[in-house]
């Protein structure tokens, strides 16, 4: 995109943020419909042909095949701006893609026998939703799950390098029960894989079955054809599953089983992005400097976790055109209305958000620096994170009121190791167990933390 049409576009998408996009660009453009409804009005044609259940349709020699297989593949920017000239006549944009097939089919006497076939049996809606099946089952399968299990595996690998690495939990922002560094994170990673299996196996549904979902015009054209099954062989052919059961259009709980399965995992990437802006804000990471960068127009020393913020406000943005998605695709009055269409535009409108959103908390990650130094004076100066492990022993031990005497030394108090120290010499319980007390320390006092980051791997 030049520089003009960026700064004067409307969508930041296209504008601010275009070049990072680019990937994804035709898939989600007005060109990318069209030229895949021009993909699924030719395949229908060549399905058509090549099974030959319909007497009357003409032979088609391998020449002919190959000539529409490169009207597919050579669909670009010239072909769709001559179907949008055809639409300001026909104010229709399926109709548009048919009467744009059908000039490329007039200009030779094979090719024109053709035409009475084009767009058999179909409504709009048969070619408009496999066009979005297709364009949702591209994105997912090539931008959003690469990016994300990009992300898990960053996650991963840093919830690894952290393992063993104590750190101070926060529970209602409270100094709590030690952790690991690594456990945290592992946290993260493991809850977007779960979320990634689910949105990688919701089915992807189509249909192609006429004006209201009954195949009205197709058994009367030819009752002796079992167009269920044909109709069902041609998604499979495109990698689609079959709705056998829809009105006008496909009802889109799948899109809505889809947008939702991505908007949890956007959910927990917002949640991550937080809490690593926290970690940022108090220093149990350093953000590494970028030589060319500015903080602050006032402030030189300024390095802020913007990649974290750019994500958390594109996350944001993605999920609430999601969840609309969600909520209005799966509701139509009676057989058909057109409320959906415009909101179906959209759809890359919200996974590109999410992509941007991916983008930034890779390159906010591979900025991060743990700070070991950090993470351990932040434990050191809460020794009264160990009460919860005195009084769970004490109880151990027959101490009924051992919760009470650990609440009278340490609520609201910031505990000294001596502080701790002389309450447990003065215990009655076994050398062993005062002994293994007094070796205690908040950086020793992680649980299993290690032993769970080492599980991830072998975790579904």
């Amino acid at each position: 995109m030049n520089e003009q049409l960026a700064l004067t576009a409307i969508s930041p998408l296209d504008g601010r943020y275009g070049a990072k996009l680019d990937a994804c660009r035709e898939l989600f453009s007005e060109q990318g419909l069209i030229r895949r409804r021009v993909l699924v009005e030719v395949r229908w044609l060549q399905f058509l042909a090549k099974r030959g259940e319909l007497a009357d349709f003409p032979a088609v020699s391998p020449v002919v095949h190959d000539w529409l297989d490169r009207l597919v593949a050579g669909f670009g920017y010239q072909e769709a701006s001559r179907v949008k000239a055809i639409e300001k006549t026909t104010n229709h944009d399926v109709k548009a893609v048919e009467y744009f097939i059908g000039e490329q089919l007039a200009g030779d006497a094979e090719l024109a026998r053709l035409r009475p076939f084009l767009h058999f049996a179909c409504t709009s809606e048969d070619i408009n939703n496999v066009a979005y099946a297709l364009i949702l089952r591209s994105a997912r399968d090539d931008h959003v799950v690469p990016a994300l299990r990009t992300l898990v595996a960053r996650l991963r690998g840093m919830a690894r390098a952290g393992a063993t690495l104590p750190m101070l939990a926060r529970t209602h922002g409270q100094p709590a029960s030690p952790t690991t560094l690594g456990k945290e994170l592992a946290n993260f990673a493991w809850r977007l894989q779960r979320q990634l299996a689910i949105l990688e196996a919701v089915p992807v549904l189509a249909k192609l079955n006429g004006a209201v979902g009954n195949f009205n015009a197709h058994l009367v054209a030819y009752p002796g054809v079992d167009w269920p099954a044909l109709s069902r062989d041609f998604l499979h052919s495109l990698g689609l599953e079959a709705n056998p059961f829809t009105t006008q259009i496909e009802p889109h709980d799948w899109m809505a089983e889809y947008f939702d399965a991505l908007a949890r995992i956007n959910t927990i990437l917002i949640d991550a992005a937080r809490d690593f802006w926290a970690y940022i804000s108090i220093g149990y990471f350093r953000q590494r400097p970028q030589a060319r960068e500015v903080g602050s127009s006032t402030m030189p020393h300024k390095v802020n976790p913007i990649d974290f913020e750019n994500a958390e406000g594109n996350l944001g943005v993605a999920n609430a055109l999601l969840q609309h998605f969600s909520a209005k695709l799966p509701v139509s009055r009676w057989q058909r209305d057109l409320s959906d269409s415009t909101v179906l535009r959209n759809v890359g409108v919200a996974i590109a958000h999410g992509l941007l959103a991916y983008q930034a908390l890779a390159a906010g990650l591979d900025k991060l620096d743990a700070d070991p130094a950090r993470l351990a004076a932040d434990l050191e100066a809460n020794w009264e994170v160990l009460a919860e492990a005195v009084q769970t022993v004490l109880r151990k031990h027959g101490y009924s009121d051992a919760y009470e005497q650990l609440k009278a030394l340490s609520r609201g108090r910031q505990l000294r190791p001596d502080d701790l120290r002389t309450f447990i010499s003065g215990l009655d319980i076994p050398r062993t167990a005062r002994d293994a007390l007094l070796q205690l320390t908040p950086a020793t006092y992680t649980g299993a933390a290690g032993q769970l980051v080492a599980g991830l791997d072998g975790s579904s």
